[in-house]
């Protein structure tokens, strides 16, 4: 099978972006770890496909795939990205746009230099939402990690995220702790696990180690859940700075009803054509 597609990147968050709507797409899991494989395919933290909306208020669908091949409900960054395909590409003229996903739909403003901010839905606390194993909704969970007891916050931005606060982002077990966190028993669907440094009221460091990917350069709703639990703490101001190895992104949210607003760069870094094995 012959597919095109284009490899964009927001903050250095890289993705293979597809184009559902002019052509037909139907991906088995050995394909989809195949593109995103960095030494024989294309290579890419998530594999985004942009399809007709299922419902009529909708513009568009898209369908977030892990490296591994795995689902992902959520990716903050990608829908930033789709926003410039879908304008590159012609596919729509709109300065709004309304995308679904798997979870809920998102907004997107789209201006001038390829910046895009994406207003992701209302993040979600109660555990079962999330999914988390705990008795009652908390700010701030205790659990243990090979004997260890640790302090996460816990919430749902479309995609499960748990949040450690740490002293010095750089020197965090992202790459020890982080496997462990993301495959924890009370994570039933394994969860995103962000660990973040607070600097000031208006900026933090993170890095985040993603599901099915491993630890990335940048993720746009692991920047949103940071944010949001360090806002809900009342630590942070509504409208944060997230310093990530890749760049910079910024997260604005002002209620517990109110989106989540994440804005800044994006992309194109390449389009081409890819044959694909059965």
């Amino acid at each position: 099978m012959k597919l095109a597609f284009t490899k964009m990147q927001g903050s250095g968050n890289d993705f293979v972006v597809i184009d559902g709507v002019t052509q037909a797409i139907d991906l088995n899991t050995a394909q989809l770890r195949s593109l995103a494989d960095r030494r024989h395919g294309i290579g890419c933290d998530q594999i985004l496909i942009i399809t007709p909306p299922d419902s009529p208020d909708a513009d568009f669908r898209y369908h977030v795939f892990n490296a591994d091949g795995s689902r992902a409900g959520q990716c903050g960054n990608g829908a930033r990205c789709v926003g410039r395909f879908l304008k590159e590409k012609r596919l729509t003229r709109q300065r709004e746009i309304l995308l679904q996903t798997d979870d809920d739909s998102l907004t997107l403003s789209l201006s001038e230099g390829g910046r895009v901010c994406a207003g992701l839905s209302a993040p979600r606390f109660t555990p079962a939402d999330i999914p988390f194993q705990a008795e009652d909704t908390q700010d701030q969970y205790a659990i243990e990690v090979q004997g260890q007891q640790l302090s996460i916050g816990a919430v749902s931005m479309g995609n499960p995220h748990a949040i450690l606060m740490v002293d010095d982002c750089a020197a965090a077990p992202v790459s020890s702790l982080g496997p462990l966190l993301e495959g924890h028993s009370r994570f039933p669907e394994r969860v995103n696990v962000g660990f973040m440094q607070i600097q000031s009221r208006k900026k933090v460091k993170l890095r985040v180690y993603e599901r099915g990917v491993g630890e990335t350069d940048a993720c746009g709703s692991g920047a949103c859940a940071a944010a949001v639990y360090g806002i809900k703490l009342e630590l942070l101001d509504e409208e944060v700075d997230v310093s990530l190895p890749g760049g910079k992104l910024s997260v604005a949210w002002r209620s517990e009803s109110d989106r989540v607003w994440l804005s800044g760069p994006t992309a194109t870094v390449f389009n081409g054509t890819i044959t694909l094995k059965g």
